[in-house]
């Protein structure tokens, strides 16, 4: 993780800054982590029925660029503690 406030690039960061600030959207993930044995972001995001849209800032949910590895490991990490 080098490429934007230690996020592969700013799509990636955005969403995670998304799910990890708006209330909501935390606590729909860390229910999802939950009631999931194998979560993954993009699951998540269709979980969430997000698929298709963009976030406040105009990042897709489910976009290209987005690096998949490094939001899978968020997801899973929110219920580590």
């Amino acid at each position: 993780m080098t490429g934007y406030n230690g996020w592969a690039n700013y799509d990636t960061w955005n969403v995670a800054l998304w799910i990890g600030n708006d209330e909501g959207l935390y606590n729909a993930a860390v229910d999802y982590v939950h009631e999931t044995t194998d979560p993954t972001y993009l699951r998540f995001i269709e979980w969430i029925d997000l698929s298709g849209q963009r976030t406040p800032d105009g990042v897709q949910w489910d976009g290209a660029t987005l690096d998949l590895d490094e939001l899978d490991e968020m997801i899973t990490e929110l219920c580590e503690d």
